[in-house]
């Protein structure tokens, strides 16, 4: 029988894997010139395959949808991902972070053994390949021929979301199903940076945008974390602000703006931080006495002068709150072709176990997708893999109905 999977990047060449491994006839669909476009660029600076944690704490960071991804993860989880990586010849190795990634720190070597096996195992791979829908059942494709068809016992859609469209994932894809009576969510930027309700002034985003906030920690509701991040042109962006990003978006949706506090002493206590700026400074200026008693200069003393009145920068009491508490308001999420993931997606109830679409049967859905998102640090990856598998063997269970039932 012949399976379609529509989207080369991880979740659908993982789809792929399963169903040739087991004998099907595959043929893979992406709209992009070469398979893995957005993977390649993940593993830029050392791709980030999984996380080491324990299990339990690793399935805490999809939130809301843990149930759903866990059922995911359980049959193929991190070391799962570390294992399927050795058996493409890769091998790994954990970072001082707890984090994964493959011994050179690269992602091409991986790709291209994966599909090489890919290729060994009878999928064809058709590039240039664009997904518009359907037409009397068959999969409708632009492709530089034309406009051609394409027809499948089973489907697999794996179309990215809508972060870096430029690569391939641009959500092009949401009205095609909401034609279909697919529950689609909004896509929405996760993992992204956020602006600054009116933004920083001039000086300061000449002198400091691209700079980070070294060793410092956020706090924005019950949300706390220590980490950096990285003042932009517009507003904060890093690992620390993706860390909370699902959480300030969803209260910029909700009341127009978000509030976050930055502690920049995270090592100090409130009373030491009052006792040293506190402390008689004589002749020498404010940014003199706070480099010698606090350690405080650069961004950090400079983000200090933009965001605190003349008054509270003389007051002691207030400048050690402020060291200890700066309150940043921001106004909105970058946009999500910036972000680098997406939330929102295929509703996860319009969908049966096996990530087959109840009012589609046969066509299945895995990846980013789907409506989940889940922080950096090689949580995305690892369950984009994993619904890809689960939604690869939901095809073979749809196709070979009498052989489970034997089972």
């Amino acid at each position: 029988m012949t399976v379609a999977i529509v989207g080369a990047g991880p979740a659908g060449l993982m789809a792929a894997d399963v169903l040739s491994a087991a004998g099907e006839a595959v043929h893979v669909y992406d709209g992009m010139a070469s398979a893995g476009r957005k993977f390649l660029l993940a593993g830029r600076g050392g791709l980030n395959l999984t996380h080491s944690e324990h299990f339990d704490a690793f399935c805490s960071r999809y939130g809301e949808r843990r149930g759903a991804v866990e059922r995911w993860l359980r049959a193929f989880g991190p070391r799962e991902v570390r294992e399927w990586a050795l058996g493409l010849g890769i091998e790994t190795f954990v970072g001082t972070s707890g984090r994964v990634f493959p011994r050179d720190m690269k992602a091409s070597p991986l790709l291209r053994a994966w599909l090489q096996r890919l290729r060994a195992q009878g999928v064809h791979f058709h590039m240039r390949h664009r997904f518009l829908g359907w037409s009397d059942g068959a999969l409708r494709l632009r492709t530089p021929a034309g406009e051609q068809t394409a027809d499948a016992q089973a489907v697999v859609l794996a179309l990215g979301g809508a972060s870096w469209s430029r690569l391939g994932s641009d959500g092009a894809w949401v009205p095609l199903l909401r034609q279909r009576g697919v529950p689609v969510a909004d896509l929405l930027p996760a993992n992204c940076g956020f602006d600054l309700r009116g933004g920083w002034s001039e000086y300061f985003a000449a002198r400091f945008a691209g700079q980070p906030f070294k060793s410092v920690a956020i706090s924005t509701g019950t949300f706390h974390r220590l980490g950096e991040f990285v003042a932009t042109a517009t507003g904060v962006e890093g690992s620390l602000i993706y860390a909370a990003s699902a959480i300030l978006r969803d209260e910029i949706r909700a009341h127009g703006s978000a509030r976050l506090e930055i502690d920049l002493l995270p090592a100090r206590s409130a009373e030491q931080v009052l006792r040293e700026a506190a402390h008689p400074r004589g002749s020498r200026s404010l940014a003199s006495h706070l480099k010698g008693r606090l350690g405080l200069d650069g961004i950090k003393l400079a983000v200090l002068h933009e965001l605190l009145p003349r008054e509270a920068l003389q007051d002691p009491a207030r400048l050690a709150a402020a060291i200890k508490a700066l309150p940043v308001v921001l106004a909105a999420p970058r946009p999500i072709d910036e972000a680098i993931s997406s939330a929102g997606g295929v509703a996860l109830e319009g969908l049966d176990e096996r990530l087959m679409l109840r009012t589609l049967p046969g066509v299945f859905c895995a990846g980013e997708m789907l409506d989940w998102e889940a922080p950096t640090g090689g949580y995305l990856l690892t369950a984009c893999l994993a619904s890809g598998r689960v939604a690869g063997q939901g095809v073979l269970e749809f196709l070979r109905p009498a052989q489970n039932l034997a089972r």
